[in-house]
């Protein structure tokens, strides 16, 4: 018997990689060499460490970055292709990761922080659809969008829900059913992504946006995304009476009665979260 020792086993590096500071965290999306795909590993990453943050009270605000040319390229289609050997030819694979990757952009919906993407170049697919999730977006001048399922014949409908909430509807059928890359300026024309800027720019831009938004009560941050998406899926009325629900119990909140008088007293105010 041999009494050399057994190889380390091998740890596979981290592709999303969190740093947190000032009340913000950093999401990294780093594995270029799949083009920062959505593969299982990257959904599970995704989703875990945003049930962390959802928890974690430290943390007021959320910048989500990547590494690379591209962005995101939406869903691994070499994990999902290799499914078709299956018996059911990949039906039930198939709807777990879609299922996975629906609730993943449910979860950034749901954050009670405000997530704020910085794009730096290509977001195609469920990689654009990632974008159309998160609450703000930051575009490189080089960024492009795209959902070009239309010419390999699987339709993006899945980006289709994001994209539909986000922009007018001929311009989001437009992206669906021409599949074209469209430049950062044209996604700003159709309110995809809230401002461009230079090149290699756009990380420090969506962190100040961020730390913009941590000097404010969390607890205000937090009724309102919610609201706000709450409302989108009512009637008028529904969504009148909502607001005025929602607003009457933020009146009722300490950081609101605090936010008032410092204004009537002309000081900052000093908010404590509730």
């Amino acid at each position: 018997m041999s009494d050399a020792p057994s190889p380390a086993p091998t740890i596979a590096a981290p592709i999303l990689r969190r740093a947190d500071a000032n009340g913000i965290a950093t999401l990294t999306l780093d594995d270029p060499s799949s083009r920062n795909a959505l593969s299982e590993r990257m959904l599970a990453s995704l989703s875990d460490t945003l049930a962390a943050i959802a928890a974690d009270r430290s943390i007021r605000a959320v910048v989500l970055t990547a590494v690379g040319p591209c962005f995101s390229s939406g869903h691994h289609l070499k994990e999902m292709s290799a499914r078709r050997a299956d018996p059911d030819r990949g039906r039930a694979y198939f709807a777990d990761i879609l299922g996975r990757c629906s609730a993943m952009m449910q979860q950034i919906v749901a954050l009670p922080q405000p997530v704020i993407a910085a794009v730096q170049g290509l977001a195609t697919a469920a990689g654009c659809q990632l974008v159309a999730t998160c609450d703000l977006a930051v575009a490189s001048s080089e960024a492009r969008f795209c959902t070009p399922g239309v010419h390999i014949g699987l339709f993006c409908s899945t980006p289709m829900v994001a994209l539909s909430r986000n922009l007018s509807r001929k311009h989001a059928m437009e992206m669906l059913l021409l599949g074209d890359a469209i430049p950062a300026d044209e996604a700003f024309r159709m309110g995809l992504v809230n401002r461009v800027v230079p090149a290699g720019t756009e990380l420090a831009e969506a962190t100040a946006l961020a730390a913009r938004i941590a000097a404010k009560s969390t607890l205000t941050v937090k009724v309102g995304k919610r609201a706000f998406s709450e409302q989108l899926e009512m009637g008028l009325s529904d969504a009148y009476a909502h607001a005025s629900a929602v607003m009457v119990e933020n009146m009722l909140a300490r950081d609101a009665e605090e936010g008032i008088a410092a204004t009537l007293e002309k000081r900052q105010p000093r908010w404590e979260d509730r």
